[in-house]
């Protein structure tokens, strides 16, 4: 503990974003720099306590969320190295744990932060920035290489999806001598990394420099193939020594209610995908992009994925946004039902709510709202019909009761589902013919990964639902661990 009253002498701060005004005229990264000031960070990095019994790498999970870290990156003691100039030491330790802590340091909510014990009467840590900048001062100083083994063990794997849980698995198997081929569908790899969260949250030449590093250490990425469409699974069972399934929950939930036919409603995962392809390829000269210009946007769905269809929208030009949630709002501090160390499900207000408020002067969001009808003109959606509901116990369930002569309509040119995701794609469980569980996902144990089918294993959203990216890390390496023990035995 480098610096025992540091957590009483310095206040949390955080890495400073760009001001909404400015950063919502561009695609660029929201953040005012990669590697945040050295001795700024020190004075964070002061205010961890080493704590007798830390729980930010607990990886725990408390009331169905997780606490703590899932990969049990070593918090107290990077923190500590970097308090004290060891920076080289500190990636060292950071990367004994993490594959990629660039990917991390701007996605993940930071569970381990809100398991913090300086949280406890304070503010937690900022372990995230400080964590990018570990990972910053690395690359930058020529510390991060493609890791090749080294020799090869002659057996071969599969890896079918290239997100963050594919790319955790592949770079485990290579470093322990294995051929690794991943199998992507899309045209670039990288997963929901590339296509799935916006340029400027995560730039996605972050995610370009490490798919290089991966190709440079010798693991191989075939793209345009979609297994069961372009590329058989028997051909993979045939070639390859163990297949890995880790394709994620991409099942998006619908909206099954009247009008759902109607043009101008999407999936937030297509429009997301059209928007950035269109950035990465042509920075919107092909046209290809679901375009919000000048249109009223409907959101529905109060998570990540809606802020950042909401910062999308505004990049776009849309002449108005709203967010609507069926849940009521959070609380805007814990209650004693969420106590410290549970992931603290309070309000929030990211980034791409921060910019609506900007731009059109209030807040987007909208709780306690039943969608009940899409309208529409000529085969177009013009507005959503919607209902204000308050949550009562019904039945003994707990759930939505419509208010009465509380309806209207939104106006609506284009409306976008993010309601999260409800499992695996049923072509590719048909394709392996592996067994499914309860949620929808690929039936898998946390021991071995392997599915019901000898050497087909599965990890990620795939495996375990919709979840955090961390997670995906984690369920990479170790299903890695997994294949890497049947292959020797």
């Amino acid at each position: 503990m480098g610096k025992p009253t540091g957590f009483m002498d310095y206040e949390r701060q955080e890495l400073a974003l760009r001001a909404p005004a400015e950063r919502m005229q561009d695609w660029e990264e929201i953040k005012t720099s990669s590697l945040p000031d050295r001795e700024a960070l020190r004075c964070q990095a002061a205010r961890c306590m080493d704590c007798g019994v830390p729980f930010c790498h607990s990886g725990i999970m408390l009331n169905r969320m997780v606490s703590g870290c899932p990969l049990h990156n070593l918090m107290p003691e990077f923190n500590d190295l970097v308090y004290r100039g060891m920076d080289d030491y500190a990636y060292a330790r950071l990367h004994k744990t993490n594959n990629f802590p660039e990917f991390t340091s701007h996605v993940c909510p930071a569970p381990c932060e809100g398991a913090c014990n300086a949280g406890l009467v304070n503010n937690p840590v900022a372990i995230k920035n400080i964590e990018q900048y570990i990972i910053e001062n690395a690359f930058a100083k020529g510390l991060v290489k493609p890791e090749a083994p080294v020799s090869r063990s002659g057996k071969r794997v599969a890896i079918v999806g290239s997100g963050p849980a594919g790319l955790a698995c592949a770079d485990q198997l290579n470093k322990a001598g294995h051929s690794v081929t991943v199998f992507e569908r899309a045209d670039r790899p990288g997963g929901l990394l590339m296509y799935g969260v916006p340029n400027m949250k995560l730039d996605k030449k972050l995610v370009e420099r490490r798919i290089k590093l991966l190709e440079d250490a010798g693991v191989t990425f075939v793209l345009n193939a979609e297994v069961g469409v372009k590329v058989a699974s028997s051909t993979l069972l045939e070639e390859y020594d163990a297949v890995v399934l880790c394709t994620g929950a991409t099942v998006p939930r619908d909206l099954p209610v009247k009008g759902r036919d109607l043009e101008g409603i999407y999936f937030a995962k297509e429009y997301l995908h059209s928007v950035t392809k269109s950035l990465l390829d042509s920075n919107f000269a092909d046209g290809l992009a679901v375009d919000a210009k000048d249109k009223d946007v409907v959101i529905i769905g109060g998570g990540d994925t809606g802020n950042d269809c909401m910062a999308t929208v505004i990049r776009q030009g849309c002449r108005s946004v709203r967010q609507l949630e069926i849940n009521p709002c959070l609380p805007h501090s814990r209650t004693e039902e969420n106590p410290w160390p549970q992931f603290p499900r309070v309000f929030k207000t990211d980034y791409g709510q921060e910019e609506a408020i900007c731009k059109f002067k209030e807040d987007a969001r909208e709780f306690c709202i039943t969608s009940k009808e899409f309208i529409g003109e000529d085969g177009h959606v013009t507005g959503l019909r919607v209902c204000q509901n308050e949550w009562k116990v019904v039945d003994g369930r707990r759930g939505p009761v419509d208010i009465p002569g509380t309806e209207r309509v939104i106006p609506a040119q284009l409306i976008l589902l993010a309601m999260g995701f409800a499992g695996s794609e049923q072509h590719l469980v048909n394709e392996f013919r592996v067994a499914k569980n309860a949620t929808n996902s690929i039936a898998a144990n946390d021991k071995d990964y392997m599915t019901s089918v000898p050497g087909v294993f599965a990890a990620g959203d795939a495996r375990r639902g919709q979840s955090l990216v961390v997670w995906a890390i984690a369920e990479g390496r170790g299903a890695a661990a997994a294949v890497d023990k049947y292959l020797k035995e």
